[in-house]
């Protein structure tokens, strides 16, 4: 590791109905906030591997998530800011600034809570590229055309994501034009796949044996592959 850096997690209480709804069907509301509660464990245990702090950007009421007992002991040990701004772009360009005031002159990294692959050794990876001269931001794309991590040498290039369309199949695209546009020089990290999806769901478990996410997968695995083979037929 060349330098410390904040990862920033941005995150959604895991409560029946608002977390994970496109996983209902074939997922019941409880099941898929089941999944989002494990998804959020095995990203905080990932963040605060990586040396430098980890700030969570938190929407939503813990006491009505499912694991309420178990996230907030977690979340006891790092730093948690609430979510602020209007639209994600603008959620994203707050946490980065949260971070830095929290945590002043280190670089941020932000994921969200649904790519639980990104252990601490794919973390510590980005980290090390922003340190890597030549290099202002890493972003990682994502699978359905979005993007998974953005990394900031300097955390207030996230205002450049002001009027990004996110959520869109060709954010990661418009997100890197934007970083472009900016004058920042863009380092790639590797490719994953988000889990939004029952299909999503059961390919990234696969992909971390172990973890809590793909415990709860397991249990729900035959609810999950019939709503595959529904979408399949």
């Amino acid at each position: 590791m060349t330098g410390e850096v904040t990862t920033v997690v941005l995150a959604k209480a895991p409560v029946p109905g608002r977390a994970k709804t496109r996983l209902c069907p074939p997922a019941t509301p409880e099941q898929a906030a089941a999944l989002a509660s494990a998804l959020l464990l095995d990203t905080l245990d990932a963040a605060t591997a990586v040396p430098g702090g980890t700030v969570v950007a938190l929407t939503g009421d813990l006491a009505d998530a499912v694991g309420s007992a178990e996230l907030t002991a977690r979340l006891a040990g790092v730093d948690v800011v609430a979510q602020r701004g209007d639209g994600l772009a603008a959620r994203i360009a707050a946490a980065h600034a949260d971070a830095a005031a929290l945590h002043p002159g280190r670089p941020t990294q932000q994921i969200g809570m649904d790519t639980p692959q990104a252990g601490p050794a794919v973390l510590a990876r980005c980290a090390d590229r922003l340190a890597d001269p030549g290099v202002d931001a890493v972003l990682g794309p994502a699978t359905d055309g979005g993007w998974w991590v953005l990394g900031l040498r300097d955390p207030s290039a996230a205002s450049a994501l002001a009027g990004v369309p996110m959520s869109c199949e060709d954010t990661g695209e418009r997100t890197l034009a934007a970083l472009w546009a900016a004058g920042l020089r863009v380092a790639p990290a590797q490719t994953l796949t988000d889990v939004d999806t029952a299909a999503d769901a059961l390919a990234v478990a696969r992909e971390v044996p172990g973890s809590r996410f793909a415990a709860c997968v397991a249990a729900l695995a035959g609810t999950l592959a019939a709503g595959v083979s529904g979408v399949a037929g």
